[in-house]
């Protein structure tokens, strides 16, 4: 188990390496310090020299991968891709256009993000699962039939249209929750209750379908047929074979979500004003402030790697015949 992690840990680096410098290409070649300069300052007091002081104020007046009048290692750590990019892999993350540390950021933003992705996951995943065990249970029947029909329902409506009904209805007609906003301590769940309810809502349609999916392909297999001959129940057929043999697929796409669980959703965030990742990366779009971006994309990244790597560990406690050496 050790030797197979320390592996996956060594097959992770060249694909962040990789990332890194992709990322980099995409901020830096196609677009140039000197568009990022004219972009931050304006159209009014574009001139050569207010460029370059603001390339030289954030370090931008260097070269990009290689600083040929320089000596030594120098020639590679004094270069924009080392101070702004390399840099990253030991979590300094530099600071942002408007001089905040991006680190102490994210530090402080990542609380209010996993208060609603955590409970959205948590209860998303319990009532999605439940609500497909029930489909599979009465297969083949009007309740299997009207429950897909839902489900396709709910697959069709726009997540911006859950956002927005459940602001106009909940919060602006029965005044129930704050409309928006984010509160600290004790209070903080009256601005999370609904931003969680809209977001397990939004998921129970394709994610049901799903688990259906799965469910109906496991429940007519060999073993399941040779456990009805020995006398089990339906009931006892599904949640102890069907939905402990399901949990390989299951656990395969759970690990999509877990990035999102610390990256924050962007369009609650935004829409519900907390002050999490999510609207942190999408007003750093807004501003144009590539270094908070080029930060997120760099731990959505690591997050999603090491999702894999807990994904695949997990494998063995569902299934005693993996076993990784």
């Amino acid at each position: 188990m050790l030797a197979y992690l320390v592996r996956r840990l060594l097959y992770a680096l060249p694909i962040l390496i990789g990332v890194n410098v992709i990322t980099f290409a995409l901020f830096f070649i196609v677009n140039t310090p000197d568009d990022m300069a004219r972009m931050q300052l304006g159209v009014k007091r574009v001139t050569p020299e207010a460029i370059d002081k603001w390339k030289a104020q954030r370090g931008y007046d260097k070269p990009l991968f290689i600083n040929a009048a320089a000596s030594g290692s120098a020639v590679f750590t004094d270069t924009i891709f080392f101070s702004k990019s390399a840099r990253m892999f030991a979590g300094d993350f530099g600071r942002a256009e408007d001089g905040r540390d991006i680190a102490r950021e994210i530090s402080s933003r990542m609380g209010p993000s996993l208060a609603i992705a955590l409970p959205t996951f948590i209860l998303g995943l319990l009532v999605t699962v439940s609500f497909a065990l029930m489909l599979t249970f009465f297969r083949a029947s009007y309740l299997d039939f009207w429950g897909v029909v839902l489900c396709v329902a709910l697959m069709s409506i726009s997540g911006l249209f859950y956002i927005i009904g459940g602001q106009f209805l909940i919060s602006k007609m029965w005044k129930l929750v704050p409309i928006s906003g984010y509160g600290g301590g004790l209070d903080a769940w009256k601005f999370v209750i609904l931003p969680v309810l809209i977001g397990v809502i939004s998921g129970i349609g394709s994610s049901t379908r799903w688990y259906r999916t799965i469910f109906l392909e496991e429940i007519s297999r060999d073993y399941v047929r040779t456990a009805r001959a020995k006398g089990l129940s339906e009931l006892a057929v599904l949640f102890r074979h069907v939905l402990r043999n399901a949990m390989i697929p299951i656990l395969t796409g759970v690990v999509v979500v877990i990035p999102l669980l610390f990256m924050g959703s962007l369009l609650t965030e935004s829409f519900f004003g907390i002050p999490g990742l999510g609207s942190y990366t999408i007003d750093a779009i807004n501003a144009q402030d590539f270094a908070v971006v080029r930060a997120m994309v760099f731990i959505g990244s690591v997050l999603y790697i090491l999702g894999l790597i807990l994904t695949d560990l997990s494998y063995t406690f569902v299934d005693p015949r993996i076993r990784f050496n």
